[in-house]
């Protein structure tokens, strides 16, 4: 088999299984492990993948540009930002994390809603400036232009002062095994400091960042409590995911 051959059928694979494991890959195509590494690098380079340890897993879309990524499933994106908006209560203190899904999120907050809004993204407290009752704390630090949301130490000194009824994380990739991941290692450290700091942390996952990954881990699924997904998500990777103890909560 050449090369194109064995790269497409690697794929086909990825997509229908979720993740490929290298030995297992060496073994169907009777080549070495070291070919199919070199395969694998060389679909990641390509932007087809991401590497992991022992294998691969479907690369994610959602680490495009913010424009781009505001495109992505946008009536799940709405319909999840719905229900997701439904577990907030008036006067908690809620932080909300940069990202496509959760500016769909703010759009849902009803005017008479009377809670304090922690953020990092400034796109995120513009959203809310013309709301009512919604007192807006943004978190300083560098500007991070591609996800449009401040990083660095100034903006962990901030987070830490502030204690959290519950957080909207924005996550890339979210996997059973690989768990929670984004494609900057700053924007991690500042999701980890955020979940530290709330009572319960909710992942808003639209059908993108299903059984994707990238390239930096924020944690394994013990760091949330909660995720909302499309109601036509599998039940198979959802069973999977609620044997790693997190709730489910299905968008209508």
């Amino acid at each position: 088999m050449l090369t194109p051959q064995r790269k497409q059928r690697i794929l086909e694979q990825l997509a229908r299984d979720g993740q490929v494991l290298s030995k297992d890959l060496s073994a169907r195509f009777a080549v070495s492990e070291d070919t199919i590494r070199r395969d694998l690098r060389e679909l990641a380079s390509a932007g087809r993948l991401q590497r992991v340890h022992g294998g691969a897993l479907p690369s994610s879309s959602a680490i495009a540009t913010f424009a781009e990524r505001t495109a992505l499933k946008t009536d799940a994106k709405k319909t999840i930002a719905r229900t997701g908006a439904e577990l907030i209560s008036a006067g908690q203190v809620v932080m909300i994390d940069g990202g496509t899904t959760t500016s769909e999120l703010i759009k849902c907050l009803p005017n008479e809603l009377d809670i304090t809004v922690v953020t990092h993204s400034p796109s995120i407290a513009l959203g809310m400036i013309d709301h009512p009752t919604i007192e807006v704390i943004l978190i300083g630090g560098r500007l991070y232009k591609h996800s449009i949301v401040t990083v660095g130490a100034a903006a962990i000194e901030g987070i830490g002062h502030i204690h959290a009824d519950i957080f909207f994380m924005g996550v890339t990739g979210i996997h059973p095994e690989a768990g929670l991941t984004t494609g900057n290692y700053e924007e991690a450290c500042i999701k980890r400091a955020f979940s530290a700091r709330a009572a319960e942390t909710v992942v808003l996952v639209s059908p993108e960042k299903i059984n994707a990954a990238s390239a930096f881990v924020i944690g394994s699924l013990g760091l949330i409590n909660t995720i909302v997904v499309d109601s036509g998500t599998d039940d198979n990777w959802l069973r999977s995911i609620e044997e790693k103890g997190v709730s489910v909560v299905r968008a209508e």
